[in-house]
């Protein structure tokens, strides 16, 4: 399928892999990347950032991000956290938090004494078999457990290494109760189309890039935003093998919006 150039109106940009690569040290932007954002705004594109961290909070993304460059605001960016306070709020839940340390402000004024959910995000360190175990017992106390995963990425790549993300302990949890994770983040269709009515647009207005395969390009296809894959972040070779077809498989964020500004 050939998209006329009128028809894109956004972008759906995804960050760790796309705009920059983690660190220990801050981690670094990508070539051109810096660039390339500036570019689509500069052409009347409008642009949101829509990202499974959670390590960290929206202000802070913004401010890593401001470090290296770019330029955004932290209403732009879309990030579990926010999506699951809402469902929690909503719900009037009480969960059991295996989070990272860094955006436990966000939970500020939660209550999560006798707790009857278990939220879990890229926690890192505090993935222990202590705080696993804890939220195994609160599942399996259930009739209908409640696990709630802030994303559920295999690994993402961390100073030039693959490194474990949430998905596999979420699995982890999943198999050991016999129950269902509901993913708040990609691939969730609600996750991205909650950024496209930001934007005010139509799904098929939208692009999407990312450098995962199936959280990226085949959350965003299978809800009618078409998926760029950058080679950058995460991205294999074995990727451009798989069942899920992007529209585009380009080098970078650079060339993806080459890419559409030729259509």
């Amino acid at each position: 399928m050939r998209l006329s150039m009128e028809k894109i109106k956004g972008f759906l940009l995804d960050i760790t892999g796309v705009l920059y690569e983690s660190g220990s040290d801050g981690g670094k932007a990508i070539e051109g990347s810096v660039a390339a954002v500036q570019r689509l705004r500069d052409n009347g594109y409008a642009v949101r950032f829509v990202s499974n961290e959670s390590q960290t909070t929206r202000e802070g993304i913004m401010n890593k991000l401001k470090k290296h460059g770019f330029q955004m605001i932290k209403e732009e960016i879309f990030t579990p956290c926010p999506a699951v306070l809402k469902i929690v709020r909503e719900r009037d839940l009480r969960p059991f938090l295996i989070v990272h340390p860094d955006v436990l402000p966000d939970f500020e004024g939660i209550g999560t004494s006798n707790p009857n959910c278990v939220i879990l995000g890229d926690a890192v360190g505090d993935f222990t078999y202590e705080n696993l175990n804890k939220a195994f017992r609160i599942l399996v106390g259930q009739e209908k457990p409640l696990l709630y995963s802030l994303g559920k990425g295999k690994f993402y790549r961390e100073n030039d290494h693959l490194t474990l993300d949430v998905g596999p302990f979420t699995a982890a949890l999943e198999y050991a109760c016999g129950a269902e994770a509901t993913v708040v983040g990609k691939p969730n269709p609600e996750f991205f189309l909650t950024a496209v009515r930001d934007l005010n647009l139509q799904p098929n207005e939208v692009v999407m890039v990312g450098d995962d395969i199936e959280s990226d390009v085949g959350g965003a296809q299978a809800c009618g935003i078409k998926g760029i894959l950058v080679r950058t972040g995460k991205y294999r070779p074995e990727n451009e093998q798989h069942l899920i077809k992007p529209f585009a498989v380009v080098n970078n964020l650079a060339a993806a919006v080459d890419f559409v500004c030729r259509l």
